[in-house]
C-alpha cells in the first residue's frame, strides 16, 4: 500500500469508520455502496485531499470514478500531483 493509500485510510477510519472496518475495506470498494461516506463526507474528503496532498480540487472533478475509492483516490491524486 502506498503512502497516499494509507493517508486516506487512517482519515476515513479517523472520521468515517471503525478501525477494524477500514482495514477490511479493499482499495477498489466504493465508499458510497458501502455507506461510509455520504455526500456530506464527500466534502470532508475534499478538503482533507486539498490539505493533505497540497492539490486545488475542482469542483467537477469530485465525480465517483475520483472519489469514490480508496483506489480511484488514490490515482487521481497522483494525476493531480503530476499534473503540477
Amino acid at each position: 500500500m502506498t503512502e497516499i493509500e494509507n493517508k486516506i485510510r487512517k482519515f476515513l477510519s479517523e472520521n468515517f469508520i471503525l478501525s477494524e472496518q477500514a482495514n477490511q475495506l479493499s482499495p477498489s470498494d466504493s465508499f458510497l455502496e458501502k455507506g461510509i461516506i455520504d455526500s456530506t463526507g464527500i466534502l470532508e474528503l475534499v478538503f482533507f485531499v486539498e490539505d493533505q496532498f497540497n492539490v486545488q480540487i475542482d469542483t467537477a472533478e469530485v465525480l465517483p470514478e475520483n472519489f469514490d475509492s480508496i483506489q480511484n483516490l488514490s490515482a487521481y491524486i497522483r494525476r493531480k500531483q503530476g499534473a503540477g
